[in-house]
């Protein structure tokens, strides 16, 4: 069309699709969610889709996001939304501004998050920590951004380079890589990336964009409670720590039990994210609710009213997730991604690069991990010598890199903190970057040793 080959013309229509997006959200103030499936439809009916597979990869796309991190986003709220009534937020924050006091306690955030995030999914660690991020603004007067962006560091640092996230897990089987050897060096790698691009970063961006956060939000998650008995720092991190401990098990019992052991399969239906946040979820009804003092027709009051803040974010979330799809399905990212195999580079810098072309093209992490192992390992079969496990950790940093308005990540930050499109691309675009390009070269100068 218009004299160009079908895949120029692709990528052409993606970047007019997402510029015009960027557009009727910024320019003439268009919903996040009703501009996501204008955007979705356009870029279906100009990409030569069939009609009748447009509004079914939209609804694919919707109900895949949403069929499991709405389910998260819901449980999590719930649990947060106890967490911060009984007081357990409060107590946590106090003892993070204790121990590092008011001028580091965005270490704290970033340590937490790195610790908490290894084994839990980036929304399930979202979720849990963002009171933390409201209550410890609050009582220190601290910038929401300076305290908020090294906790999305921490998180997004391990969620796209240490197993057992699902990108860097099934990476490890494409490129037939070692698991231990890659969790060690995902560690080694992913602590000082997420150093440079959480408190490092989020102390420079905060002199610029300081946060405004949704009053609604923090009157849910940050207010001041009347409870003069909070519930202890032990309780509280024992409750919110027992998804990261049942999922810990889960992966455990998958190493230690063969497929189809009966304990096995006990552990990975406890272990499953949903069920982990759900026990997690029934514990807080006893510690967080009965044990302070809090009757059964209040806790169900409590958590129908939480329910209500998320529901937008739920909804813009599922509509990233099909515009995604709707990238995906025109065929956009398997362009990108074997353009980006022709070019004669480095293997580990190629793995990084077409990770990142597909991650920006679909916007998931997860999918460019994998799309990206799967066309970078034949290659890779043709160049003896290349360390498979750096390889994994490559396509897991290219993964990360510019999130924008077609990954569910970006609207759920954006909406949480409150911030215009312009602000997310300056915080959260710009950190998940860094993110990307640190870790690259971490990985470069590991690859020289190892």
């Amino acid at each position: 069309m218009f004299g160009m080959s079908h895949e120029s013309y692709l990528l052409l229509d993606a970047v007019v699709t997402i510029i015009g997006l960027i557009v009727l959200i910024t320019k003439f103030k268009v919903h996040p969610f009703i501009a996501l499936i204008i955007a979705a439809g356009f870029l279906g009916l100009t990409s030569g889709m069939p009609v009748e597979k447009i509004i079914k990869a939209f609804q694919d796309g919707f109900g895949g996001v949403l069929g499991f991190v709405g389910i998260i986003l819901a449980l999590g709220t719930m649990l947060g939304k106890m967490m911060a009534e009984s007081g357990g937020a409060d107590q946590i924050a106090q003892t993070l501004i204790r121990a590092f006091g008011k001028e580091k306690v965005q270490w704290a955030m970033m340590f937490a998050a790195f610790l908490v995030g290894i084994p839990l999914f980036f929304e399930i660690g979202f979720v849990l920590l963002i009171p933390l991020v409201f209550i410890v603004a609050r009582r220190t007067g601290v910038s929401l951004i300076k305290i908020g962006i090294p906790l999305l560091a921490g998180l997004s640092a391990v969620h796209g380079l240490v197993p057992p996230h699902p990108g860097p897990l099934l990476a490890i089987g494409v490129f037939g890589a070692d698991i231990g050897k890659t969790i060690l060096y995902g560690l080694i790698v992913a602590l000082p990336t997420a150093i440079i691009a959480g408190p490092i970063f989020g102390t420079f961006i905060a002199k610029y964009i300081p946060g405004n956060p949704s009053q609604e939000l923090v009157d849910q998650l940050a207010r001041e409670t009347d409870n003069k008995s909070l519930p202890s720092f032990g309780i509280t991190l024992v409750t919110v720590l027992l998804p990261v401990f049942l999922m810990l098990l889960k992966t455990f019992a998958d190493i230690a039990f063969a497929e189809g052991h009966v304990v096995r399969n006990w552990m990975d239906m406890i272990g499953h994210p949903i069920s982990a946040l759900l026990l997690a979820l029934l514990l807080s009804l006893y510690t967080f609710g009965h044990r302070q003092g809090i009757h059964s027709k209040q806790i169900l009051k409590l958590l129908d009213a939480s329910l209500a803040p998320t529901a937008a974010i739920i909804l813009i979330i599922g509509a990233g997730g099909g515009f995604k799809q709707m990238l995906v399905t025109s065929g956009v990212g398997d362009v990108i991604g074997h353009m980006a195999v022709n070019a004669q580079i480095d293997p580990i810098l190629l793995a990084w690069l077409v990770a990142a072309v597909i991650r920006i093209a679909t916007g998931s992490a997860t999918v460019a991990t994998i799309t990206g192992a799967g066309i970078v390992v034949p290659v890779v079969g043709m160049i003896p010598g290349v360390n498979r496990e750096l390889l994994v950790l490559a396509t897991g940093a290219g993964s990360l890199i510019l999130s924008h308005v077609n990954d569910a990540g970006f609207w759920l930050v954006k909406q949480y903190f409150n911030m215009t499109v312009a602000e997310t691309f300056k915080t959260w675009t710009a950190m998940e970057t860094i993110l990307s390009i640190v870790a690259l070269i971490f990985i470069m100068l590991l690859s020289l040793v190892v």
